[in-house]
């Protein structure tokens, strides 16, 4: 597996620098958007070993969770199993990590049940029109008691459940407690499995590879246990579940995507469509992206190799395009599946052919045995995905590291219990707020010596500015009596026309109090956007010294004035080209 690695990086490791340089259609460039090149001339046997049992681990995982996840969403089952296979295909060719695989997850679901009102024409749509987006962007209800017609708000499913709490279905409540355990069960018996040597004996060996199919396939063998139970009670004539009923039988047709919808009072057209999906066009591409790449780049660096994030982007917009001709809804990299691709052992992105052609065959051919799986047990499967994600040391680790971390943090997690896309952008909101306060509040490291001396930590930009001009003028011009500054510009690298409309301004402030303001250490695209502004009164130094002189009005030390012959020689060549 080591070498699988280093096939799939080994194209990636020295791309920025080839990339600028490399024609679009030189063999880089092309294995850069193909990654398959990179790994297919080194397969070999084991790989395909390999590959194939992490792709079957992967397939009896996914088939369960799409069924559940359609249930999720809000569309008849076989919507989960359309969007399940597209993305294997798709990123077979595409994807730049071993272990991701594409298809729906708990997340895009509860959005696409958001923003397409439980009608899978709107979901498809949705998923063309976000990877439309993605692509774009990379070129430049849980039923675990039986209850129904419940909220889909987290505080009022809460509530409408308790009050409802008398109609549970005893039978769905305990098959699907029973699935949960079993569930769990399962997974500890894989997360403590003792590691097999080849000296053991063949019947320790044949045991514990019996032992680890059944404990990774444990989804796929709960639902059918529970599908059995239930038909067992069918035969009898009594049925104590809510069954997944039926499923449409086959593959799914190849057409292009509803861009107007035919109703008993007419028909919507697309602009129609798209305004009554609204936010759900920015926000369910979003957060696509967000999650795949996520989930790419936390196995990549648990498994020691890299991802391609533009690359991942340009995978899963074309795998939302290319779902939407097969009636699937937006899908994202899952964190589920792609652990259980991870700890299978896969080698290469030809593990999700495997899990493709399993799905395709279970909608060719199993699905009349869909009918009988109760949506308690499919319940259960969406808990025990999910639960894992909820990591309770994140909070540790941020109130030890940096606490301010907390607070989008916070924000998004309790703001999801109303709506998921709110928590998203709230967090999003604030993060840009913290952002944006630290670009308008940068630290400044300020030298009280014979000359004072201010020096900004970071960039200027214009929400900047002003809390410059403030700090300069309590320092130096509000003080009696005013005193010259040298600015310090060793950590600008760039700055934009609202600074030098600022930095204009303070040099005539310093003009009517008669003292000087100068600047020091200036790069070369700062040092060209000012000498093109042509500011009264500017003067540079090449070092703090010759500024410190020249402020004490003691000889040997000349300033470098708006005329660009006397900047230095070897910047006027740059402030030329």
């Amino acid at each position: 597996m080591p070498s699988s690695v280093t096939a799939l990086g080994q194209a990636r490791s020295s791309r920025p620098g080839m990339a600028s340089s490399a024609c679009c259609c030189s063999p880089a460039a092309v294995q850069r958007r193909l990654p398959i090149l990179a790994w297919l001339p080194s397969y070999c046997l084991q790989w395909l070993k390999m590959d194939f049992i992490a792709g079957l681990s992967v397939g009896l995982t996914a088939i369960p969770q799409a069924l559940a996840y359609a249930e999720v969403a809000g569309l008849p089952p076989q919507y989960g199993l359309y969007s399940a296979f597209v993305g294997c295909f798709v990123y077979f060719f595409l994807g730049t990590s071993r272990d991701v695989t594409l298809g729906p997850t708990a997340i895009m679901s509860l959005l696409v049940s958001f923003y397409t009102f439980h009608e899978p024409a709107y979901a498809v749509l949705l998923a063309f029109l976000s990877g439309c987006i993605q692509l774009t962007m990379g070129v430049l209800h849980l039923n675990l008691l039986g209850l129904q017609n419940i909220s889909r708000q987290f505080f009022l499913q809460v509530y409408h459940t308790f009050l409802r709490i008398a109609e549970t279905r005893v039978g769905d409540a305990v098959l699907g407690l029973v699935c949960m355990l079993l569930l769990l069960v399962l997974k500890l018996m894989r997360d403590h499995m003792p590691p097999v040597h080849p000296e053991m004996p063949l019947g320790v060996r044949l045991s514990h590879g019996l032992v680890w199919s059944a404990t990774t396939a444990r989804n796929a063998l709960v639902v059918s246990f529970a599908a059995l139970v239930a038909y067992s009670f069918e035969v009898t004539g009594y049925q104590p579940f809510i069954l997944t009923g039926e499923t449409a039988e086959g593959l799914p047709p190849v057409r292009t995507p509803p861009f107007s919808v035919t109703t008993a009072n007419g028909t919507i057209s697309f602009t129609e469509m798209v305004q009554d999906m609204g936010a759900g066009l920015a926000v369910v591409p979003l957060m696509g992206l967000l999650e795949s790449v996520a989930v790419a780049k936390a196995f990549a660096s648990q498994n020691n190799y890299r991802i391609d994030a533009n690359q991942e982007l340009l995978a899963i917009g074309l795998t939302n395009v290319l779902g939407s001709f097969v009636s699937a809804y937006p899908v994202t990299g899952s964190f589920g599946r792609t652990a259980v691709n991870s700890q299978s052992g896969v080698c290469t992105p030809a593990g999700g052919l495997v899990t493709g052609v399993l799905v395709l065959l279970s909608l060719d051919y199993l699905t009349s045995l869909f009918y009988y799986i109760p949506k308690s047990a499919l319940a259960a499967v969406i808990i025990m995905a999910v639960a894992p994600l909820f990591d309770t040391k994140i909070f540790r680790t941020l109130w030890r590291v940096k606490r301010l971390d907390l607070l989008p943090l916070c924000v998004t997690f309790l703001l999801c219990f109303w709506e998921v896309q709110y928590g998203i952008l709230a967090g999003a909101l604030v993060s840009l707020l913290m952002l944006l306060h630290s670009a308008a509040r940068p630290e400044t490291k300020v030298s009280e010596g014979p000359v004072l001396v201010l020096q900004p930590a970071s960039g200027l930009s214009f929400p900047a500015m002003e809390a410059l001009r403030e700090e300069i003028l309590s320092r130096a011009l509000e003080v009696s009596p005013p005193r010259c500054l040298v600015l310090e510009c060793t950590h600008v690298c760039s700055i934009d026309y609202t600074v030098v409309l600022g930095l204009g301004e303070l040099l005539q402030d310093f003009q009517k109090q008669g003292v000087t303001l100068v600047f020091v250490g200036l790069q070369v695209p700062v040092l060209r956007v000012l000498l093109s502004a042509d500011l009264k009164g500017f003067q540079y130094f090449s070092t703090l010294e010759e500024a410190e002189k020249h402020l004490r009005q003691e000889p040997g030390a000349q300033p470098c004035n708006i005329r660009e012959d006397t900047v230095p020689d070897h910047k006027v060549a740059l402030l030329e080209a």
